[in-house]
């Protein structure tokens, strides 16, 4: 099988970076669930829209977006595939939605990226996926373009 997206270490997004966008999205997602479900009194229908509105955040994000929530993007940070030049919805849907709720249930899980050659979590490595530094990436880009 082809492998795609491998990249010097260096550019591989640390704990603290992930850690900083992933807070940005939880804003953000959190102002948006407040907006949408303000009318909607406590129960069992505020809770699951919810969980939909901050599940389909992160799929519909990182999928039609190329890797990229808005907090990855002000972070300059991008999800890749060592297996596809671009991610799959299967990708992106084990990544995001089984991945999701997997680190609510087992967050210490997500420091797993401290310890890493390719900074991934434990559903990173289920996927086959990593976060990199745009930026940097870029760069190598551009410097393979002028050899």
């Amino acid at each position: 099988m082809e492998e795609f997206n491998r990249y010097p270490k260096i550019s591989y997004a640390g704990f603290w970076m992930r850690f900083f966008a992933y807070l940005l999205d939880l804003i953000l997602v959190g102002s948006i669930q407040r907006i949408m479900l303000f009318f909607l009194g406590e129960g069992f229908i505020k809770t699951a829209l919810s969980v939909i509105l901050f599940l389909a955040y992160f799929v519909l994000m990182t999928k039609l977006n190329q890797g990229q929530t808005l907090g990855k993007m002000v972070f300059g940070l991008r999800v890749i595939c060592f297996k596809e030049e671009e991610l799959s919805w299967s990708t992106v849907l084990v990544r995001e939605l089984f991945g999701r709720y997997l680190q609510k249930i087992i967050w210490p899980m997500y420091l797993l990226v401290a310890f890493t050659p390719y900074k991934q979590h434990v559903i990173d490595l289920l996927a086959d996926t990593s976060v990199v530094t745009e930026n940097y990436v870029y760069l190598l880009l551009q410097k393979e373009a002028m050899l």
